[in-house]
């Protein structure tokens, strides 16, 4: 078999410099709470393709689904001849998102195309030209998501000129907020949106319930129902990008569920297809129909094989609970982090979306060196994590939901030895 070093020597001379990866290893398996590399390295997994295999890697219900789809069609493009399970993956996300006003739903490949398409669909209800987001966000890779994100590099770096008439408002972030409650946050971010931007001016608000490449950041309690009422009582629609935090990955099928929230619409993908790439949005029937016929779509959104993949990875969430086993796998990792060094600021999340943020001891200062080398010593001792935050300090766990808790333990086990290095 190659081995991961001759595949490496490969790579270098074939696939583009500006395409990075965590682990210098090449996978060769992967399922349940591991991936398996060409040269039979086992690594416990606590990186889920970035919050994707929610359901786990070759789920068989997925596999099943996918396998039986591909013998049938691989592909007609919904917008020529339509099929059954693009329907029935509108369906499910209608059924599951949280609001109870009429809902319609369109499919798309990727969190960014979703997210762009969600822009489209408020624009063009409203129209209006302004979207607002926040500090620490992250949204994309193409040219509007770009500018929507928060984060220079290595997202946005010498990739510009951006897309026009986006505004940043300041996030809650309750570690350096100094001390602000989520409405005295609120507060503050809408001050802003007021005198630079205008409330008339405003077609969409658009925030991550949970932010996911900015830091794991948890709003304070209240911050987004102030939010949400702020762009209700201004005629601006309030988008919640769910694409890391959806699917059972905070313990609730969405984290807007955690404090009551209905958004006008939620972008969904990641965990949603099991592996494969889909994605959707998903909202007020008046916006997303607001739109003529052929604004919307895509050559290969809704992919049929995708479809399948996501109608069984929704099965299987259902099935095993996993919103149940996302808030357990969430109680072990905080009762193992409970005693922190003096170098760790918090532990903070919401199910097995966890992530520690490492300082100067004694002060707030980001320490990105020692994220940095506690990630590296976690990969060298056969534990698969990720880096993120604004400042490249926080490390965060999102571990598949059916992960076993043997290999859920030892991650853990690994993670405290890296600690003390």
């Amino acid at each position: 078999m190659t081995t991961s070093e001759e595949l490496h020597k490969r790579r270098l001379a074939a696939v583009a410099k500006g395409v990075g990866s965590v682990i210098p290893s090449y996978v060769a398996s992967a399922g349940g709470g591991t991936i398996t590399d060409v040269d039979g390295r086992e690594w416990i997994d606590f990186a889920s393709g970035i919050a994707v295999t929610n359901v786990g890697n070759a789920a068989p219900r997925v596999v099943e689904a996918v396998r039986a789809q591909v013998e049938r069609f691989t592909h007609t493009c919904f917008m020529v001849a339509p099929y059954e399970s693009y329907v029935a993956v509108c369906e499910q996300l209608i059924d599951l998102t949280p609001g109870s006003f009429e809902k319609r739903a369109a499919l798309f490949n990727s969190g960014a195309e979703a997210v762009e398409n969600a822009v489209k669909i408020a624009r063009h209800a409203t129209g209006r030209p302004a979207v607002v987001v926040f500090d620490h966000a992250y949204h994309g890779r193409t040219n509007l998501t770009m500018a929507l994100t928060a984060k220079n590099m290595p997202y946005k770096h010498r990739f510009g000129p951006f897309a026009p008439e986006v505004y940043r408002a300041p996030m809650s972030y309750p570690l350096r907020d100094g001390g602000l409650t989520g409405p005295e946050a609120a507060r503050r971010a809408i001050d802003v949106i007021e005198k630079q931007v205008g409330g008339a001016n405003v077609a969409a608000v658009l925030i991550e319930p949970i932010q996911g490449e900015g830091g794991f950041v948890v709003p304070a309690p209240g911050f987004l129902p102030a939010i949400a009422a702020w762009a209700k009582a201004n005629g601006a629609v309030f988008i919640a990008d769910e694409i890391q935090t959806g699917f059972a990955r905070t313990g609730q099928w969405f984290a807007s569920e955690d404090e009551g929230l209905e958004p006008d619409l939620i972008t969904t993908a990641k965990g949603m297809g099991g592996g494969l790439p889909i994605a959707g949005v998903v909202g007020r029937a008046d916006l997303m129909d607001a739109v003529h016929a052929g604004g919307l779509g895509g050559t290969y959104g809704g992919n049929p094989v995708a479809c399948a993949a996501a109608l069984a990875a929704i099965e299987t969430m259902r099935e095993l609970d996993l919103n149940t086993a996302a808030q357990r796998i969430g109680e072990t990792i905080k009762a193992a982090l409970a005693d922190l060094d003096p170098g760790v600021a918090e532990v903070r999340g919401r199910g097995a979306m966890i992530a520690m943020e490492f300082v100067i001891p004694g002060t707030i200062e980001p320490d990105a060196t020692r994220t940095a080398a506690v990630s590296k010593a976690c990969h060298e001792a056969g534990l698969l994590t990720l880096t993120c935050g604004t400042y490249g300090n926080v490390l965060r766990f999102l571990p598949p939901l059916v992960i076993p808790d043997e290999d859920l333990r030892r991650g853990l086990d690994i993670l405290r030895s890296a600690l003390r290095t």
